[in-house]
């Protein structure tokens, strides 16, 4: 691994900048099976949604391509907190990698149940997904509403003092909003961001392809909302030394050093792996090459050091109320 790829994020050190997100690469062992992937070429792996009690998802179709990405609807299935304490986690390399694992809940209470369970064990750290909707108020996703976020961040930060990584969603008028509120429950760190809502249609049956009707949009279709959303919260996190993981449509080395200039002191990897599960090696030595290029010593030495143009025009004003 290259020296200057070492980095700091809540408190761990990392190896490299990259985080593999939860989702695409199940409990950590799904990629090791591929010739040439190894866990030790990332900084940290988010394992799956996990919530209290077993889930099996939603009806299929689960996943479609659509142009520079996907759309997925996978409901969250998993084992249950309790199986992947005490039947996963031992399984797992801790000397390989970081492994944080993804929460996930229909309520608050849920919340801070899990957060509890996951601090007795040895996992690194916690990721929450508020992106989820709270049965409790009608279905609506904590994530969309500050104050319930800020509610979901606090119980989970009074039930463990694991780090704690909140994972925000695009889908809300006032990401930077969000962002300071669960910097005032207690959040360690912010992933931004998780997915855009999105639908895609057969045209001969007139249906939604995906079951459930409506699901979330990743790969490099929203990378330029991801790249402003990290820059809103950027605005935000730096005040108080919150560090971000970027993600949203990375795909090559260039991606990622986008992201890292916008505010990102990690990148997080997900849809690439399934174009090219050797992806992160490629970004590894990219971003290390970037730094020797430009006379930087470490990642940290490059995040937030985004120069904004200086002429504004009058409609960039007004669509910024």
């Amino acid at each position: 691994m290259h020296k200057n790829l070492k980095t700091q994020f809540c408190g761990l050190d990392l190896d490299s900048p990259i985080v593999l997100l939860s989702g695409c690469v199940g409990f950590g062992e799904e990629y090791t099976r591929i010739e040439g992937f190894s866990n030790t070429d990332v900084g940290a792996i988010c394992l799956k949604g996990t919530t209290l009690e077993p889930r099996l998802g939603n009806i299929p179709s689960r996943v479609t391509e659509t142009p520079e990405g996907m759309i997925n609807a996978i409901g969250l299935q998993n084992p249950g907190a309790d199986v992947v304490i005490n039947e996963i986690m031992p399984t797992l390399d801790k000397a390989e990698t970081r492994f944080i694992i993804n929460i996930s809940g229909s309520s608050v209470e849920e919340y801070g149940e899990i957060a509890k369970r996951f601090d007795d064990s040895d996992i690194d750290a916690i990721e929450i997904n508020i992106s989820c909707p709270n049965v409790k108020e009608g279905g609506v996703a904590f994530g969309n509403d500050p104050e319930m976020s800020y509610r979901v961040v606090d119980i989970c930060r009074k039930n463990t003092t694991k780090p704690l990584i909140t994972k925000l969603s695009p889908n809300q008028t006032n990401i930077a909003l969000s962002a300071q509120r669960c910097i005032d429950a207690g959040t360690d760190g912010l992933a931004v961001i998780n997915t855009l809502m999105g639908m895609s249609i057969n045209t001969q049956t007139r249906r939604p392809i995906i079951g459930n009707n409506q699901g979330g949009l990743s790969g490099p279709a929203i990378k330029p909302v991801a790249l402003l959303k990290v820059h809103q919260v950027y605005q935000v996190s730096q005040q108080y030394n919150i560090p971000i993981i970027g993600q949203g449509g990375i795909m090559t080395a260039n991606d990622a050093i986008e992201f890292i200039i916008a505010g990102a002191s990690t990148v997080g990897i997900g849809t690439a792996l399934f174009y090219d599960p050797l992806v992160c090696p490629k970004i590894n030595a990219g971003i290390s090459q970037y730094l020797i290029e430009h006379n930087l010593d470490s990642v940290s030495d490059l995040v937030g050091t985004l120069q904004l143009n200086s002429a504004v025009s009058p409609c960039d004003i007004d669509s910024n109320k």
